[in-house]
């Protein structure tokens, strides 16, 4: 295999882990001497997404999408979403019978239900026929193959995430204003309602909360929390530098799938706090670089203990070069497993 075309709906501008794994990835999978390709929102006209604008829909065909398929001429194809560039190129290889493989990154169903009264089951079963039209799906962790898997999902495969330990590093001061009050407690990523922040915000901690990050909770939750320091969205070493400068991470999300910010705040040296849920279960688990815990104001209290080193050494423990060699693993098994059949 020399070539690999991604289709994704998610894509620059949005800042979240999906596009960052897939960046990533396929970063690493070029220094392996394949070509990727990427099929996202870019090439064509969107409109903002009702409820969520930051994420832009696809005005295209089906046709424009399969003359972009066969133009790129890759070996292999991966879907990485099930929005409408996903659905569309998942049509398409299903009827020309080319071998796909798909990877389940978000929790949609529980997310839509946090906004419109819809039954998890109806969405699971649509999720479910979409990824098992393909040869594989690709999933971070056990906990979400467990999961998956008891649903009904079928062919799933390990695709892990990495952190850039040369991006995410201790700091040796911090970028936040010296007037804030100790200890620092931060969360970073999306500002929306599936992220349950507000259960971070309501917390009675010492010290300062800060929240990185952007998306259409934003406004909301700075009326309504004036204490909390909200410093917008950060990328690269800016971002770095304000994880660095916390003195815990807390993680109060109940829907994500695995969570890289988890990753680049251990990288920085700042111990996690979190529920006891998938994605802090297997990236944290019994590593001792976090807390997880159902009182999440006791975690975030227990994690001001933890060392520093010790969370920097765990998050070595993820590499982004070890993740785009599994991923590629994932596309041979599947394309011979097409092949087979």
């Amino acid at each position: 295999m020399s070539s690999i075309l991604i289709v994704t709906d998610a894509w620059r501008p949005q800042i979240n882990g999906v596009v960052r794994s897939l960046e990533r990835t396929a970063e690493e999978l070029v220094s392996m001497g394949l070509r990727v390709e990427f099929l996202t929102p870019q090439l064509f006209r969107t409109l903002p997404c009702p409820t969520y604008p930051e994420i832009r829909l696809s005005l295209t065909t089906p046709g424009r999408v399969e003359r972009l398929m066969t133009e790129f001429a890759c070996d292999h194809l991966h879907i990485a979403t099930e929005g409408p560039l996903g659905l569309m190129a998942a049509r398409i290889a299903v009827r020309k019978k080319q071998p796909f493989t798909t990877s389940y990154h978000t929790r949609f169903p529980e997310y839509l239900a946090a906004r419109l009264p819809v039954p998890l089951s109806w969405s699971y079963a649509w999720l479910r026929r979409f990824h098992n039209s393909g040869n594989g799906c690709m999933v971070a962790t056990q906990s979400l193959e467990n999961d998956l898997k008891a649903r009904g999902f079928k062919n799933l495969m390990r695709w892990t995430r990495g952190v850039d330990e040369t991006v995410f590093h201790p700091a040796e001061s911090s970028v936040l204003d010296p007037a804030i009050v100790r200890p620092v407690f931060m969360n970073v990523g999306r500002v929306a309602v599936e992220k349950n922040i507000r259960a971070f915000l309501e917390l009675d901690l010492p010290g300062t909360k800060v929240v990185v990050g952007e998306g259409p909770q934003l406004e909301a939750l700075k009326r309504e929390f004036p204490d909390v320091v909200f410093t917008g969205s950060k990328v690269g070493d800016d971002l770095a530098r304000h994880y660095a400068s916390a003195d815990v991470f807390v993680f109060p999300s109940l829907t994500d799938t695995f969570g890289n910010v988890l990753l680049e705040a251990l990288a920085c040296g700042v111990p996690v706090a979190a529920y006891p849920v998938m994605g802090p279960l297997d990236v944290i688990g019994d590593t001792g670089a976090g807390v997880l815990s159902d009182d999440l104001q006791a975690a975030a209290l227990g994690a001001l203990e933890i060392s520093r080193e010790h969370c920097r050494k765990v998050a070595l423990g993820f590499s982004w070069s070890a993740c785009a060699k599994q991923f590629l693993e994932n596309a041979e098994v599947a394309r011979a497993q097409m092949s087979a059949g």
